[in-house]
């Protein structure tokens, strides 16, 4: 059979969090080390910027139009396309050990069966995944990690920051040293967070597998998606004031607001606190309040939770040598999307195509049985081309419901049809507002799309931080149009009816 595969995704993660992608706060030598050993992909492009609709395309190997989860509270369809399934079925032991997020977690009427499992402390096969343990943030909801909590050492509970507030709006209560928002001193111990938690169920169930056993595992961490609140021991880590401010955010207010306002008018509401399109963006918070120093101490914190996380990947694979597997196993290394973590004065994600939230880190490190030489890899890629990628390792085909590629081991491989651009889609109703975006990345420009006949053009080599919008710009129209007809051409259309948003999140 194929080879051994170690899928790891943490959540919400921006590509300049590495150090291998030149990161300068965050250690992450594990990570850095694949890299130098594998194939580091420069541009990343998930196909939604929200986290079920991403990790449904993570799972089908599909846009979001087609597998239908077109934003979060929508559940992916019981019958969707799995790339577990077909793993399974092709004889490898299959396992998903942390956030799985295709239906919601927010249900009080339990309709999902990642949730009825949890409870009921049930296993697989759950879209093909024989072995589940699942783990959110904190001690909320029923999923594994939260049972687990509760059950051995329920004085943590209350130490987790509180995700909702008393009217279960997402919180915008702030914390730390800074009062900045969704940040908190977390007194758990290490040892009961739950990076440390997925990585320790990871190594358990790895050791249950017979030796000759072929299996794929999804090892998903929740971090470092707000709340930012990691074990107040590694809080030292980082001097939240010696943290320097991104190069995406204007300190001047002036400067911010004029770059804000001439992009599409989604942008500038939310920075005035006038429309919020995200629901894991607090309600009652107002971005315009958002000081430097609460940027440099939610950066700060957003590192220590992805040096956590590279520690706890250590772990995994120091298991995995252990079990004689090494030379057998590809390490698959990404994230559902990004953080705006500062970029235009804004926090946490939203309708907004820009690199803090399109731009992720990808990691592959093919099995050095395979003698796949180290590359970096400069042209742009999909978390579609994902499924494909599996199904090649492992050696069967790849199904005909995939709609992308595997993933190139070198520029100069041939381009297959469908990843000769990159495709982005955004779809939201909140609080009795829309926002429609469909985004083409493609011969370094960035195209998007908004409801309104009205969007954003930017060209990544002149413009990396995509502060200057060159939609409206009359030297760049046939530019415009012509990227708009190949998106147009390419974008699956959604699916029909559009399925309702059955929870929150």
């Amino acid at each position: 059979m194929g080879r051994r595969i170690l899928f790891i995704t943490s959540d919400q993660q921006r590509y300049d969090t590495l150090g291998c992608n030149g990161g300068t706060l965050a250690r992450t030598p594990t990570l850095d080390r694949l890299a130098a050993e594998g194939l580091r992909y420069e541009r990343a492009i998930p196909q939604s910027v929200v986290c079920m609709p991403s990790r449904s395309t993570m799972l089908t190997g599909q846009y979001p139009s087609t597998h239908g989860v077109w934003m979060n509270g929508v559940a992916l369809p019981d019958d969707a396309p799995s790339v577990a399934d077909d793993l399974h079925a092709a004889g490898y032991r299959t396992g998903l050990i942390g956030k799985p997020h295709f239906e919601p977690f927010m249900d009080p009427f339990m309709r999902f069966a990642q949730n009825r499992l949890s409870r009921d402390g049930l296993n697989g096969t759950y879209r093909g995944f024989e072995h589940l343990e699942f783990a959110t943030h904190g001690a909320r909801g029923p999923l594994h990690y939260a049972d687990w909590l509760l059950r051995e050492h329920p004085e943590a509970a209350g130490w987790f920051y509180p995700v909702l507030d008393g009217a279960l709006e997402v919180n915008a209560m702030g914390g730390g040293d800074t009062g900045a928002p969704q940040v908190w001193a977390n007194q758990v111990p290490r040892e009961w967070y739950h990076t440390d938690w997925v990585a320790d169920r990871t190594i358990s169930w790895l050791d249950s597998l017979d030796t000759d056993d072929d299996w794929f595992c999804w090892m998903s961490f929740p971090d470092p998606h707000h709340p930012w609140d990691p074990p107040a021991s590694e809080v030292g880590r980082i001097d939240w004031r010696d943290v320097p401010l991104p190069a995406g955010y204007p300190t001047d207010a002036e400067t911010r607001e004029r770059i804000l306002d001439a992009k599409p008018r989604h942008w500038g509401a939310w920075y005035r606190g006038e429309v919020v399109s995200n629901y894991e963006a607090p309600l009652d918070w107002v971005p315009a309040t958002l000081t430097p120093d609460q940027i440099r101490e939610v950066n700060a914190l957003n590192a220590v939770e992805v040096e956590l996380i590279d520690e706890a990947i250590a772990r995994v694979l120091t298991a995995i040598e252990a079990r004689g597997w090494s030379e057998d196993v590809d390490i698959i290394f990404t994230t559902d999307h990004g953080e705006l973590q500062g970029d235009f004065g804004l926090l946490f994600k939203g309708p907004y195509h820009v690199d803090g939230l399109m731009r992720l880190p990808l990691i592959w490190r093919p099995a050095p049985s395979a003698n796949i030489a180290p590359q970096v890899i400069e042209r742009p890629v999909g978390l579609i081309d994902l499924v494909p990628t599996f199904t090649a390792i492992a050696g069967i085909d790849t199904p005909e419901t995939a709609e992308g590629a595997v993933l190139p081991v070198k520029d100069t491989d041939p381009v297959a049809p469908c990843q000769e651009r990159v495709l982005t889609e955004w779809d939201s109703v909140l609080f009795g507002v829309e926002v429609h975006l469909r985004t083409i990345t493609r011969d370094g420009w960035v195209c998007t799309w908004v409801d309104g006949d009205h969007g954003e053009l930017y060209h990544l080599a002149d413009d990396p931080l995509q502060q200057h919008n060159r939609w409206d710009d009359p030297a760049l129209a046939s530019v415009r149009d012509d990227l708009l007809a190949d998106l147009w051409d390419h974008q699956p259309a959604m699916v029909s009816p559009l399925p309702r948003v059955q929870a929150p999140v």
